[in-house]
């Protein structure tokens, strides 16, 4: 389905009956990101998959997006929809909306599961902090005039040597967009949620570290945290059966 918001369309699925469940996916995923678990809740629970503008089969934004113009965007969404409110399983990217959706309207989130949620700004890197000199090197070296019309080609080809997975994957605004809700920290909000919280991670993630699931289950009010052995970045795939155990057991 094709819902329009403020000029943007935003394509989602909704299945089922019961209480209502939201899925939000990660960076570069889509609905089809969650389509196992969305199989398997859609037997007992009325569940949402949502693609957030930019992803998907949803509209671009139409600027340079954060969590808030995100979180606001989700809130029309409820809106349009009807939804009072719902269980939200979000993971990694989506996991900031859910975050800043649970602390700013704490009325519209019954219980949360939060997948290996960003969030958490991670302690930097000598070798990040190179890579961020070479970047703005780059860019005003490439800014004089002898490169001409190759400037953006070279510029795109010194990003993509020294750019993230998930930074090379993008283009256009949603490269702009990714810089900035990587620099955006959450971690102010976490105090803010009050609806029950599991938190679910790998312990092999790579992208977001267990540690920052230990912030996370310390500093949200009444949270609980579940490491997955052998699992990654993508646990509830990893480790689905017992995912689907813990998520049903949780919602009750």
């Amino acid at each position: 389905m094709i819902l329009e918001l403020e000029g943007v369309r935003a394509f989602y699925h909704c299945v089922g009956e019961g209480d209502n469940v939201i899925l939000m996916h990660g960076w570069g995923g889509s609905t089809e990101s969650f389509k196992p678990v969305f199989d398997y809740l859609s037997k007992n629970y009325k569940v949402y998959a949502f693609d957030f503008p930019g992803f998907g089969k949803s509209d671009l934004p139409p600027a340079v997006w954060g969590k808030e113009e995100y979180g606001k965007f989700f809130m029309n969404f409820l809106k349009s929809t009807g939804i009072e409110r719902t269980n939200i399983i979000a993971h990694s990217f989506g996991g900031r909306i859910a975050i800043w959706l649970a602390a700013n309207y704490p009325e519209k989130v019954n219980k949360l599961i939060l997948i290996n949620s960003a969030g958490i700004k991670p302690r930097r890197t000598v070798k990040y902090h190179i890579k961020v000199a070479i970047a703005k090197t780059g860019k005003k070296l490439f800014a004089l005039s002898i490169f001409g019309k190759y400037r953006e080609h070279l510029l795109n080809n010194l990003y993509n040597l020294i750019g993230s997975k998930d930074y090379q994957q993008q283009t256009g605004i949603m490269r702009s967009i990714l810089v900035k809700v990587v620099n955006e920290d959450l971690r102010g909000l976490l105090p803010k949620i009050i609806a029950p919280t599991l938190l679910i991670w790998g312990e092999n993630d790579k992208d977001v570290p267990l540690s920052s699931a230990k912030i996370m289950e310390s500093e949200i009010k009444d949270a609980g945290l579940i490491v997955f052995k052998d699992a990654g970045h993508f646990s509830y795939l990893d480790k689905f059966s017992d995912f689907c155990v813990i998520v049903t057991r949780f919602f009750g």
